[in-house]
């Protein structure tokens, strides 16, 4: 396939590189020459500018920051890719700008999904990313040779904007239980609990989840994680923030009840302020354990 990759960043760049491995034929744009330039270096072709690298592409695949950026992009390019093209967002967006984007992508004659993914930086090096897909079953399965290799699995949640729903919901919980694994470390660290022990109990008891299993935050427990590497961040800090207010807005459009997915954003909101960015989410750990007990 023609692809046309638009934002290749930490995530983006990788992305479009793995198509490239497996023989497509990938034109990308980027702003900043620093990302475009790392992804030249994997072997994608550079556009000089957005609108011609949409010009002749089959799918058009955007890993942008924000709502606004992607509907103005969509506004930007819609007219200048060939009809039925599809156009494939897997940047984390507000379900309304979402649906947005699909609305004017159907008016232009395009195929859409929003495509939202899970696993960060490791996961799209890694071409294992799992994707939260919303849209049309038409446009799902023109995109599917796409997703088969940038990840590991793709899962078609609905139409338009149900990719983006997955994707609040899902790291609303991951935040926490982040939180929670958080908590309940901190206390085994208070009674005088050896932390690998706690760690053989909840990994195969009903305290179980991935926060504790996958990427405990205690260093030298558990598999690999970003404790053990001083909390650099796999999943920044400022990135769950950015879902957890996500989740948050969306809860108030839908009147969904969500009080822990509040505090959390309320708990992270406090971490990304007091240490910006470059702090992996799991490092809330030591923002609670320096808290005092009221």
């Amino acid at each position: 396939m023609n692809v046309a990759f638009i934002g290749l960043g930490n995530m983006g760049g990788p992305m479009a590189i793995n198509l490239v491995k497996e023989g497509h034929n990938v034109l990308g744009f980027d702003l900043m020459a620093e990302n475009a330039d790392k992804a030249k270096e994997g072997g994608v072709s550079l556009a000089a500018s957005a609108e011609e690298a949409v010009a002749t592409a089959d799918a058009v695949v955007t890993m942008l920051p924000n709502g606004q950026i992607v509907l103005s992009v969509f506004d930007q390019l819609l007219g200048k890719a060939p009809k039925g093209a599809v156009f494939v967002d897997c940047s984390t967006i507000d379900v309304a700008s979402a649906r947005e984007a699909h609305k004017k992508a159907q008016d232009a004659g395009m195929l859409s999904l929003d495509a939202p993914v899970s696993g960060g930086v490791g996961g799209a090096a890694g071409g294992t990313l799992t994707f939260m897909v919303g849209g049309s079953d038409a446009a799902f399965e023109k995109a599917k040779p796409l997703f088969d290799i940038m990840g590991q699995k793709a899962v078609h949640c609905g139409a338009d904007g149900a990719g983006q729903s997955a994707k609040i919901c899902n790291n609303m919980l991951l935040g926490i239980s982040m939180i929670g694994a958080s908590e309940a470390f901190n206390l085994a660290d208070a009674l005088g609990l050896d932390k690998s022990a706690l760690f053989d109990v909840i990994s195969t008891s009903s305290g179980s989840c991935w926060s504790v299993n996958n990427y405990c935050p205690v260093p030298g427990v558990g598999p690999q994680s970003p404790a053990d590497n001083g909390y650099l961040p796999g999943f920044d800090a400022a990135l769950m923030l950015k879902d957890l207010k996500l989740s948050q807005d969306a809860a108030g459009q839908s009147g969904a009840v969500t009080p822990l997915g509040e505090h959390a954003t309320k708990l992270y909101d406090a971490f990304v302020e007091k240490n910006g960015v470059g702090h992996d989410f799991s490092g809330i750990i030591n923002e609670l354990k320096g808290q005092k007990r009221s």
